[in-house]
């Protein structure tokens, strides 16, 4: 059971795997809010961005103007951040290929998209999580972007073949992978127990 049963998360709802998402956070005790418009932002405690397609979620994201309400959320309240895949392409300040992309630009990281390969390269693996013990995570890896840099403020959590695939920078929690397609539901309890919870560092 997470710190709080009462922690409402939303979970960003304009396109990709929204219902995992969901069950995950419904089996650790939280509250999950599909978020579809502006308003839907003003009655949470944390958000969720799910994989997808990140081109089409970003033109999502600025044509409902939800893009810019998240990013008044964040810098007014810290709303705590978790982006998946996509999400964590949409979150990163910088997008190697396509640096033009609509994107929120919150967590100080750049990206380089299908970086582990296409869709038949997909995997699910073990990722060592020291955070978590020496139990490794189950981690499932679907076209997934590669972070290629960090910056000073961003904690790399945990690291596949070389590369940061797990990072946090304060409020904002980003994964190369998808933890919601796993039995493993520790990134998401990590989520809400050290960031929604308590919204500092830990």
């Amino acid at each position: 059971m997470v710190a709080s049963a009462r922690l409402r998360i939303g979970v960003l709802a304009l396109q990709g795997d929204v219902d995992p998402h969901c069950a995950v956070l419904d089996r650790l005790g939280a509250l999950p809010s599909t978020i579809k418009s502006v308003g839907d932002l003003d009655r949470i405690d944390g958000l969720i961005l799910p994989g997808g397609e990140s081109t089409t979620i970003g033109l999502l994201l600025a044509k409902s103007g939800i893009g810019a309400a998240i990013r008044e959320h964040y810098r007014r309240r810290a709303l705590p951040l978790f982006g998946t895949c996509a999400g964590l392409i949409l979150l990163a300040k910088t997008i190697e290929e396509t640096p033009d992309q609509p994107h929120l630009g919150l967590l100080d990281v750049t990206v380089r998209r299908n970086a582990f390969g296409r869709q038949r390269d997909s995997c699910e693996t073990v990722v060592p999580v020291p955070l978590f013990g020496p139990e490794p995570l189950r981690a499932m890896f679907i076209r997934a972007p590669l972070i290629v840099g960090t910056g000073p403020n961003v904690e790399t959590l945990a690291r596949w073949r070389d590369h940061a695939v797990l990072v946090r920078e304060g409020s904002i929690l980003g994964s190369a992978f998808h933890p919601e397609l796993t039995n493993d539901e520790r990134v998401h309890r990590y989520f809400l127990d050290r960031i929604v919870t308590l919204r500092s560092p830990s």
